[in-house]
């Protein structure tokens, strides 16, 4: 019954208090800005990661053409 009480005591801990900022900002950037407006910061951040990788792709496709890619 204590460890009961101890996990329960967590979770409320993490969903009552630690997670209520973002709660509180979800709630206000949904109700004034609209699923997409939220999630701009979200597709620019996917955005950025598809533009690395297409350039790690590139530079790779150049050390393997070179012969200069790493076998150890």
């Amino acid at each position: 019954m204590i460890a009961f009480n101890i996990f329960k005591w967590i979770g409320e801990l993490f969903t009552d208090v630690l997670f209520m900022p973002f709660n509180t900002i979800r709630a206000i950037a949904l109700q004034d800005f609209g699923w997409w407006k939220a999630n701009t910061i979200n597709w620019l951040f996917l955005l950025i990661l598809f533009v690395l990788l297409a350039y790690w792709m590139k530079e790779s496709r150049r050390f393997v053409k070179e012969g200069t890619e790493d076998r150890a």
